[in-house]
């Protein structure tokens, strides 16, 4: 399956908290987009690995993608070495997609600093012919997304370009919800962590409003990129 656009997230959870509203967007333009959490995220505080599988995958659906996998890699101790980046370049070549999203390159979880890297390094891999990966029995082509870029986390990073997202903060929310086990919950007697709080289900919407504001929409997400981003002409600027 040849995919438009392949979403990378260290932990399940990231990718629709990072760009769920470019997601839904996408989506919605007909674009077939895919998601690979590196892990689990077996180690929060809160649920549990197997649960929060349970969750993406409810996650996935309203979103609409056309496939999430697990790559299963150890959730805090995973690292950007030859097994892991053969791992995601056969990902990679697997779906073809011209454009990857992954995790911010740099943010307060070790994990999304290390995923970004690794991912980032695996799409500059796939593209060269003399390492070889297969499938089942067939050996993959090489293959190398023509754009990377990684969205914001839980750092308030400077984008370096906006997408506009009204209209899709309800559907990224309730798909952040999905991870029911993760986040606010008056009645839980779980412990408390930084994500557990009304005001981080809150800063969802003041994020991408302010965001928005910035460019004059009503909500946007931002994103970084390691290119200079090009536009065709000026009149295609918003």
């Amino acid at each position: 399956m040849k995919l438009d656009i392949l979403v990378f997230g260290a932990h399940p959870d990231d990718v629709e908290l990072g760009c769920g509203g470019t997601i839904l967007k996408e989506v919605s333009l007909g674009k077939k987009v895919g998601i690979i959490d590196l892990t689990q995220g077996e180690l929060g505080t809160r649920g549990s690995g197997e649960l929060r599988i349970i969750e993406a995958n409810n996650a996935a659906k309203i979103m609409g993608v056309a496939v999430r996998e697990n790559l299963g890699f150890a959730d805090g101790f995973f690292t950007n070495d030859k097994e892991h980046q053969l791992a995601v370049i056969k990902t990679i070549r697997k779906y073809q997609p011209d454009i990857v999203l992954c995790n911010a390159e740099d943010d307060r979880h070790i994990d999304h600093g290390k995923g970004s890297q690794l991912v980032s390094d695996a799409c500059f891999l796939s593209g060269l012919v003399k390492i070889k990966t297969s499938l089942g029995d067939e050996e993959q082509e090489k293959w190398r997304p023509q754009q990377v870029y990684h969205y914001i986390q839980w750092k308030n990073s400077t984008p370096h370009f906006v997408v506009d997202v009204t209209g899709f903060i309800p559907a990224k929310t309730a798909a952040v919800l999905a991870y029911s086990s993760q986040f606010y919950d008056p009645k839980s007697t779980e412990p408390e962590t930084p994500i557990t709080s009304k005001n981080f289900i809150d800063s969802i919407k003041y994020r991408a409003k302010d965001l928005g504001r910035l460019i004059g929409v009503e909500h946007a997400e931002g994103f970084t990129s390691e290119r200079y981003v090009a536009v065709e002409n000026l009149s295609k600027l918003i």
